[in-house]
């Protein structure tokens, strides 16, 4: 009993973090029906800002993941009005490619700009574990993680549900073009979703790389394709489907590590992904969408 509760905290800190970073992916796709799997590689710029401004700059953590979610906004905005918005009324499949290319791009950006292969990420906190009973323990990051990560899950649910800004992003998801011709500012629209969506990946960077300290300019493309493996799971589009998708995720490969085996977690992940696409192709909160032809 002791063991599963221990791997049951173990799955709700990580799940949280790929529920984060799946709401990106679910935004963009919500919105303009794409897959950016640069989105990944967004967490690894966000980890090496905050690296940058806790060592070179001598700043505390807490301001430099601001500055980091900042720059990983500004970075969103600026794949969206460079390589994505020219495509928009492109072949799915260009607007896929050219993610693929993306991501690619940055990991060799940064491959080729870095002095060695991998850094160690600063640490945040080196409070000693909490004990809630018997041998059962909670790290001080995994209450953080967890927190954090369901904070602003409630607030984007709120900015979606509760602003201006997130009634126009429901209005473009819904039809672009019946939202344009109502006064709404698309191009706007579908920019801020970028940033609010990269900001949030900017705050799973710093969480990932505080539990695995060891950072490269590969470390975002395993965690952006467990993310997206939560968005899909969970329905991707669908705000509430990610965060549900990364929770669940996260637990499933925490359990299959402790019971089965470490080494046959992502294929045991993966595997349940397929059984719940061939049970329900649209995800578990997703629902069937006709399509005209």
């Amino acid at each position: 009993m002791e063991l599963f509760i221990a791997q049951l905290i173990n799955g709700l800190s990580s799940g949280s973090i790929y529920a984060l970073v799946a709401l990106g992916y679910t935004m963009v796709y919500g919105i303009v029906k794409l897959i950016n799997f640069a989105h990944g590689d967004v967490i690894m710029v966000g980890s090496f800002i905050i690296f940058f401004a806790v060592n070179n700059m001598g700043l505390p953590f807490i301001p430099s993941v601001i500055i980091a979610m900042i720059g990983c906004a500004v970075l969103g905005v600026l794949m969206e009005k460079i390589a994505y918005k020219p495509l928009r009324k492109a072949s799915r499949l260009s607007a896929l490619i050219t993610a693929i290319g993306l991501s690619l791009f940055l990991q060799n950006v940064f491959l080729v700009g870095l002095n060695r292969d991998s850094y160690p990420f600063p640490a945040f906190s080196g409070r000693e574990p909490i004990t809630l009973f018997g041998d059962v323990t909670i790290s001080y990051l995994a209450i953080i993680t967890i927190s954090v990560s369901a904070l602003m899950m409630v607030l984007l649910q709120l900015f979606v549900k509760g602003t201006k800004m997130g009634k126009a992003m429901r209005a473009v998801s819904e039809d672009a073009g019946a939202a344009s011709l109502m006064g709404i500012n698309v191009n706007t629209t579908i920019a801020i979703t970028f940033a609010v969506g990269s900001a949030l990946a900017a705050v799973g960077s710093a969480l990932h790389s505080s539990t695995f300290p060891v950072i490269d300019p590969f470390i975002g493309a395993q965690m952006g394709l467990k993310a997206f493996v939560a968005a899909v799971l969970g329905g991707i589009g669908i705000i509430p489907g990610a965060m549900l998708g990364g929770i669940l995720l996260g637990i499933i490969e925490s359990m299959t590590r402790a019971y089965i085996s470490t080494q046959l977690s992502d294929a045991v992940v993966f595997s349940i992904l397929i059984i719940v696409l061939l049970l329900k192709p649209s995800g578990l909160m997703g629902k069937a969408v006709g399509e005209k032809v």
